[in-house]
């Protein structure tokens, strides 16, 4: 069989982590990189090296003229996704799309047209869906380990600098020429908890998600949300609690917490750590299947090996994504400025035992008391296409 060639659309920034993943395919044999595009200089890094050979681009569609490769990999800001994906479809090329994938219902029902007509594949990149303690507290879920599912959260603390807003002219922004952009914490750092979240529960109760509650705050000047709490409920009445800042005090790293009439199991999706009802402590569950292996094993054998992250799977998120279009601008809330120059953050007090106490009470942060918390924006998710966490 031919070995596949690769090309990565936004090889700087965090295209360098996709660089990391490609070095040892490459140096294996298992596929080919042949071109890096960056509108930045592209350089070589000591774990992320520029292989002989590899063309250099700043233009995508030269890229693909030049070098049409079998796979692309798309790292680029997510208002710029749609038009290059299209582009490489059109090429004949499958994708490694970066999420947010797109930025509404209307780009989604798009690229799969394109991709149909094509038949080419397209996996998003939510790289925690590929953990086998995802797996795991399926299957434990399923066996009914917290009996019937009364609802699913996921609360995560992290903390981001001044430097993090400033390393584009797209960061935290809300849109950038007329297109939204929306670099907030729920689509952005945090979009794992939403669509680890949204994923289960479509394995524990397929679904269609019916509406969206959602409240947005921000701690610095920007047009987007550092901190938020949000409820998505499905046409069963099940609710999906996402409760999550950038500007928290201790570390959470990230939970999905699934509450059930016989106990609760918790997911650390970023450290693939599983407590299930029973276990004395949460447990490391090793083994996560990466995204582009996946996808190369797909191409090689589209029917024995199913896609981990199809598009398909990702329409749940993408209406959240359009429902937090269509919501008002996120409330300024005061924080605590800790520390100097661009490593500076900002600290909400109190933020991670209201954001846990969301998670437990399945509530939003205005249905806690928090003073400074504000009702949330509601949309109805009427014909949503998919149901949660499913699809081809």
């Amino acid at each position: 069989m031919t070995t596949p060639t690769v090309a990565l659309i936004g090889a700087s920034g965090h295209g360098l982590w996709h660089r990391r993943a490609l070095a040892p395919l490459h140096e294996a044999g298992r596929l080919r990189l042949v071109a890096l595009v960056d509108v930045r200089p592209v350089e070589a890094a000591p774990d992320a090296p520029v292989p002989e050979g590899v063309g250099i681009f700043t233009d995508h569609r030269e890229m693909l003229r030049t070098t049409r490769p079998d796979v692309v990999v798309i790292c680029t800001p997510a208002h710029t996704h749609l038009p290059i994906a299209l582009d490489c479809v059109a090429a004949g090329a499958d994708l490694l799309l970066e999420k947010p994938p797109v930025l509404s219902l209307a780009e989604h029902a798009t690229l799969a047209e394109a991709l149909a007509a094509a038949g080419r594949a397209c996996q998003v990149g939510f790289q925690a869906l590929g953990s086998a303690a995802l797996t795991e507290l399926r299957r434990a879920v399923a066996a009914g380990a917290v009996g019937t599912v009364t609802g699913i959260a996921a609360v995560a603390s992290w903390r981001r600098d001044d430097a993090y807003y400033a390393r584009s002219s797209w960061a935290g922004r809300r849109a950038v020429d007329g297109r939204p952009v929306l670099d907030g914490a729920l689509v952005n750092p945090l979009a794992h908890a939403v669509m680890q979240s949204l994923a289960v529960a479509g394995e524990c109760v397929p679904g269609r998600p019916v509406s969206v509650e959602v409240e947005r705050y921000r701690t610095r000047p920007i047009e987007v949300d550092d901190t938020a709490t949000m409820r998505v409920t499905l046409d069963g009445g099940l609710p999906v609690v996402v409760a999550v800042t950038l500007a928290g005090e201790d570390f959470i790293p990230g939970e999905v917490i699934v509450h059930g009439t016989a106990g609760r199991a918790v997911l650390e999706y970023p450290t693939d750590r599983l407590r299930l009802p029973g276990d004395a402590a949460a447990r490391q569950v090793p083994g996560r299947v990466g995204l582009l292996e996946n996808l190369l094993a797909h191409r090689a054998d589209p029917a024995g090996v199913p896609l981990i992250a199809p598009l398909a799977t990702t329409a749940a998120f993408t209406a959240v994504v359009e429902a937090i279009v269509a919501g008002p601008e996120p409330t300024l809330v005061d924080a605590v400025p800790v520390g100097d120059g661009p490593a500076r953050v900002r600290v909400i007090e109190g933020i991670d035992g209201a954001l846990r106490l969301a998670g437990e009470r399945m509530a939003l942060l205005s249905e806690l008391g928090v003073a400074w918390a504000r009702p949330p924006f509601r949309t109805e998710l009427a014909g949503h296409p998919d149901p949660v966490g499913r699809g081809g």
